[in-house]
């Protein structure tokens, strides 16, 4: 049991007496006296009550209710409550309703009517003391807590709001008292923004206990959202009658934002489990495929070996060429098949090692100066024939005052190479293979450091344009965009007719970027045309 303060107990509470008939007064006084109480003052008008409360702050007030002066008792006790929060007893002879509902409204700690007697004065006072201590440490627990509380009656009006309460609705207690709930807590859906009903409502329909549904915004008095969360239970009295409801809610902002970093962290953590298994699982396919590639390039290179060396037996023998041997023809037959196979699993096996070696950064480059205009024309002449035999027309046209590109030349000729090989592949008897060769000056956009604004300056970056054309030859717009793809194929394209690894132009793309530059594929008109910018100097 919580025990009574001692400045209320009896002996030590102390009274201020409000009565404008004297002798009543000093009576009343000294019954309290003789009961142990401290009589503090008496007061005779509204007007002094309120002067003397506020000056000796009394435990109790003793307030008859009608008073000489503009305003009665009821007022008065009215103003001192909500100023100084000092329970009064009324003290009347006049019982009538209405003077009974104005009392009642003020929520009075007693009603003692005249001639009093000093029983029921004891019992009157030491209820209201021991009411007022058991009122004053509930609201001082319900202003200590961390969560809003408002309590409301049957009819869904105020009765109760406390601090905290006052800050998340924008509401003043003296403000909401009496008004109805669904002015003073408004919610609403945090995706749709409409109205929701109130917790306390389905508690009292439902006499149970109910929580706040997640996702749920309170709109303060000013307008503002803040996400909310708890719980509202029906509110009982001694007889088990549901008497109202209270709703218990909390800024559920911080809870959000903790569970957010958490996820976060937590989501961050899986996505660094996973890319530790993405990276374990690349190196295990690297070394799958350097080990692989190295062990198929050397028995390709052997079969290769063994073959030359069997045709150098057979040739030292005579029976490639001899007219009486007539399996002869069959044989050289099935060694170039033998050799083509050979060399075609060889350069796929090289182009893997070399996509690997790129992809992991470790791809050998040595910058030298790069005279295009002797360089294409000796790299073309190869393509030259193979054209002239197919009866296409090659032709390389080079400025022959353009300035020395920087860059890796094996590299370089490896994708000039693919290009013209692609271009002499895929080009019909009677068509075109152009080479183009030109410096261009491209925009690009740098900071300036230097530049008060901070903003962007553009100036021109030397590039070098190699463009491959041939024509009588039409790739469609969704076959270009998957062109530099591994082992990707242009539907109903002939395999066997034009051999190849289906890694050539996969591993020139990866050439090019390699070389800080860019390829691009274009295609109307009946031309096909390969477009590469490399950089005129590359950078370390």
């Amino acid at each position: 049991m919580i025990g009574i303060p001692s400045n209320t107990k009896k002996g030590t509470a102390r009274i201020l007496v409000v009565e404008d008939e004297y002798i009543l007064a000093i009576n009343l006084q000294e019954s309290l006296e003789s009961l142990g109480y401290t009589v503090l003052g008496i007061a005779d008008s509204a007007e002094e009550a309120i002067e003397k409360a506020s000056k000796l702050r009394p435990n109790l007030i003793l307030m008859d209710i009608r008073l000489r002066g503009e305003i009665d008792g009821i007022q008065a006790s009215e103003q001192i409550w909500h100023n100084l929060q000092i329970p009064v007893i009324y003290l009347t002879g006049h019982s009538d309703q209405s003077t009974v509902e104005r009392a009642t409204l003020t929520s009075p700690f007693g009603y003692i009517l005249k001639p009093i007697k000093e029983q029921e004065l004891y019992v009157a006072i030491q209820t209201a003391l021991n009411r007022y201590d058991r009122e004053q440490f509930l609201s001082s627990v319900l202003r200590g807590m961390g969560d809003g509380v408002i309590v409301v009656d049957l009819e869904l009006r105020v009765k109760y709001l406390n601090q905290v309460g006052e800050a998340l609705t924008g509401w003043q207690w003296d403000e909401a008292k009496g008004q109805m709930l669904t002015e003073v807590l408004k919610l609403v859906d945090e995706q749709t923004h409409l109205p929701v009903q109130n917790p306390i409502i389905k508690a009292l329909q439902q006499e149970t206990t109910i929580y706040l549904d997640s996702g749920i915004l309170l709109i303060s008095r000013d307008g503002k959202t803040r996400p909310v969360a708890d719980s509202a239970t029906p509110l009982k009295d001694n007889s088990g009658m549901i008497t109202g409801a209270v709703l218990v809610f909390r800024d559920d902002t911080q809870r959000r934002l903790t569970e957010e970093r958490n996820f976060a962290v937590e989501r961050a953590q899986q996505l660094e489990i996973q890319v530790t298994e993405l990276q374990r699982v690349n190196q295990l396919k690297e070394d799958f495929l350097a080990t692989t590639s190295h062990e198929m390039r050397t028995p390709l290179s052997n079969i290769k070996m063994a073959i030359s060396a069997l045709e150098n037996i057979l040739d030292r023998q005579g029976s490639l060429n001899s007219n009486e041997f007539s399996p002869s023809e069959s044989v050289v037959r099935y060694l170039n098949i033998l050799r083509d196979q050979c060399e075609q699993e060889l350069e796929l096996v090289d182009n893997l090692l070399y996509i690997r070696m790129i992809d992991a950064d470790v791809y050998p480059l040595e910058l030298t100066s790069i005279q295009l205009q002797y360089w294409l024309p000796h790299v073309a002449e190869y393509f030259e024939e193979r054209a002239r035999a197919r009866q296409q027309t090659l032709q390389v046209n080079v400025l022959p005052n353009l300035p020395p590109l920087v860059s890796d030349l094996p590299s370089l000729t490896e994708i000039v190479s693919e290009l013209l090989n692609n271009a002499c592949k895929y080009t019909p008897p009677d068509e075109q293979i152009m080479v183009d060769v030109q410096v261009i000056d491209t925009p690009k956009s740098l900071i300036d450091e230097n530049a008060e604004s901070g903003g962007l300056a553009n100036f021109p970056v030397s590039h070098v344009q190699i463009k491959i054309s041939n024509s009588g030859v039409i790739i469609l717009k969704k076959e270009q965009s998957r062109i530099f793809e591994p082992f990707y194929r242009i539907p109903q394209s002939d395999r066997w007719q034009h051999r190849g690894t289906g890694l050539g132009l996969a591993l020139v793309k990866k050439l090019v970027e390699y070389l800080q530059g860019t390829i691009e594929v274009t295609s109307s008109h009946g031309w096909t045309t390969f477009t590469v910018l490399l950089p005129l100097s590359l950078s370390e």
